[in-house]
């Protein structure tokens, strides 16, 4: 079993109760934060900061859908992630090269509400990769939630660049 979802005392699948893993964070992160071993040895307050760091980084790949599914890609032997794995279906391509000259246009007119509709386009996007990759898990179809994590990564990718020129 993955140790992520051990710790939080979760199933290995990709649909979790995000109020069941928010509770388990808290208690785990009140449980083991340093403050409580201040009086303990030196020992005991280095577990405390190396089990705070391993809920904190357990918490962070599982509340993230895709990290969420490239960990469980990889209990299927597949490396998501992998950088021999670039290549995206020519849909996708084209929508990627639509999404990326419409934020060059938004950041050079500086058009916040060209940036928001951008925004509010991937957002949609996201939510309708989850749901596929929660169906791409259910029907086992792990080279194409694979697929999916990796547009997933450009989508984050490119919500990141929009948040940028949204700052500006």
């Amino acid at each position: 079993m993955n140790p992520h979802f051990r710790l939080f005392g979760l199933p290995e699948q990709f649909d979790l109760d995000s109020e069941a893993l928010q509770q388990t964070y808290r208690r785990l992160a009140a449980q083991f934060h340093p403050d409580k071993t201040a009086t303990a040895s030196a020992f005991e307050q280095k577990q405390a900061v190396m089990m705070a760091a391993a809920v904190n980084e357990a918490y962070r790949l599982l509340a993230d859908p895709l990290h969420r599914a490239a960990l469980l890609l990889q209990q299927q032997g597949i490396e998501a992630d992998a950088p021999e794995h670039t290549a995206f279906a020519p849909e996708f391509l084209m929508r990627q090269m639509e999404w990326r000259e419409a934020l060059a246009d938004a950041r050079a007119a500086q058009d916040q509400h060209a940036l928001q509709a951008l925004a509010d386009t991937i957002g949609a996007e996201e939510t309708a990769l989850h749901r596929q990759l929660a169906q791409d898990f259910q029907t086992q179809a792990y080279q194409q939630a694979a697929d999916h994590v990796r547009q997933g990564r450009f989508l984050a990718k490119l919500r990141q660049e929009i948040r940028d020129a949204q700052a500006v």
